[in-house]
């Protein structure tokens, strides 16, 4: 049984759409943001009391672009993974790996800095200053897409799955507004998707039969 424990739209929607996307069957468990608050008990599964947890029986993953590139891999054969053969190969795990720990990790600042912290404890001008690192490590997804519709191996991979999480959060940020052309019409392709629908909607199933706090992350 592969079993994805989830908050809502957040890193945990890479692999949920990833799993959408390749038609797996599997287990959504969802939490409240942040579990290590509303939902203590589950640093009983995870002791970092981050999300995502990933389980294929008993084997444990807790970072979302590697469990994105452990479904591609283990459960395909698919499109979304790119062969080692390829002469993309490289270009497709670099995007990969970018998402999260280049793309990803400023937005979780400007969050923290905007909106999860007390109002007594905020600070606008770290926040704008995260911002402003997110928007120019951006602009190398807007001048890649100059020529390409998708980031690697002329095909939609899971390097989309995991820089498309960033668009998403950056559009629950209220950041969007300041996508260039290419990330915007790229964003809007993504949205576009059945899988990306149907993880939408298996997160908003699974939201709706929460009961106490749901935690929703903005």
């Amino acid at each position: 049984m592969l079993t994805l424990y989830h908050c809502i739209s957040a890193r945990s929607f890479r692999p949920l759409w990833t799993l959408e996307e390749m038609g797996l069957d599997y287990k959504l468990v969802m939490l409240p943001f942040p579990p290590r608050v509303f939902a203590k008990a589950y640093k009983e599964i995870n002791p970092l009391g981050t999300i995502p947890t990933f389980f294929d029986g008993d084997m444990r993953m807790t970072e979302s672009s590697g469990i994105c590139h452990y479904l591609a891999t283990k459960h395909g054969p698919t499109p979304l993974a790119v062969d080692v053969a390829d002469p993309e190969y490289g270009t497709w795990l670099n995007w990969l790996y970018f998402s999260d720990a280049t793309l990803t990790f400023p937005q979780t600042l400007y969050l923290r800095y905007t909106r999860l912290e007390p109002p007594e404890s905020r600070q606008p001008k770290v926040a704008d200053d995260y911002k402003k690192w997110f928007l120019g490590r951006l602009r190398f997804v807007e001048t890649t897409l100059a020529d390409r519709d998708y980031l690697a191996a002329g095909r939609f991979t899971i390097a989309d799955i995991a820089v498309g999480f960033g668009l998403m959060l950056a559009e629950i940020l209220e950041l969007s507004p300041e996508f260039g052309p290419n990330v915007s019409a790229y964003w809007a392709r993504l949205k576009a998707r059945p899988g990306f629908k149907k993880a939408i909607a298996a997160q908003d199933k699974g939201l709706a039969e929460m009961k106490g706090p749901t935690g929703v992350m903005v």
